[in-house]
């Protein structure tokens, strides 16, 4: 088995179940408390992770502000999900929202001169005429 498919496999699992508890969340708490609570999972595993190297994080300046940055995107990101769950049905955002990589592989190939396959061009527009379904 190749090196990536089985932390890449956890990675699916866990966002697949991420992209749903927050429809039930949302039931009880406002989308803003969610994403407070949700920062406190974080730093959870962000102390974990911590002990795991030994409380010796590398500190370059670049490093760190990519991360920081990182981390607020994914908030940013976290609370229009669950503002768009509250008030849509969650497979459908679940679904549209799964479509990111594809700002990703763009970001890629035109950033680190990545390049996009024959293949990988059809599934992106293959993901935007599922975009536009799933939008109507």
């Amino acid at each position: 088995m190749k090196a990536w498919i089985l932390p890449a496999s956890v990675t699916f699992l866990c966002w697949g179940i991420w992209g749903f508890i927050p429809k039930i969340t949302i039931r009880y708490i406002s989308p803003m408390s969610a994403v407070v609570f949700e920062a406190v999972g974080v730093a959870v595993g962000g102390v974990i992770g911590l002990a795991m190297i030994g409380f010796r994080p590398d500190l370059h300046p670049k490093g760190v502000g990519l991360a920081i940055l990182t981390g607020l995107l994914g908030v940013v990101g976290a609370l229009g999900f669950l503002i768009a769950v509250k008030s849509g049905k969650v497979s459908v955002v679940a679904l549209f929202t799964g479509m990111s990589p594809v700002v990703t592989i763009l970001l890629a190939h035109f950033l680190l001169s990545e390049p996009i396959t024959l293949r990988e061009g059809l599934g992106m527009l293959c993901a935007f005429a599922a975009m536009a379904l799933l939008a109507v």
